[in-house]
């Protein structure tokens, strides 16, 4: 009985570890997404209007 709570209680932790860190990875995801829509457009931007001319 106190392996089987053990174990329980072990894998519950582990569970929550998972979906805390998941949470927290998921909105990072959103802010990198979003800065990555940001530098296409500021690149798409600069292609637009002839960037700079190092040649």
């Amino acid at each position: 009985m106190d392996d089987t709570l053990m174990n329980f209680t072990e894998g519950v932790f582990s569970i929550a570890v998972a979906g805390f860190l998941l949470i927290r990875m998921e909105r990072r995801l959103d802010e990198l997404t979003s800065a990555i829509a940001r530098l296409e457009s500021a690149i798409a931007g600069m292609t637009h209007t002839g960037g700079s001319d190092a040649r």
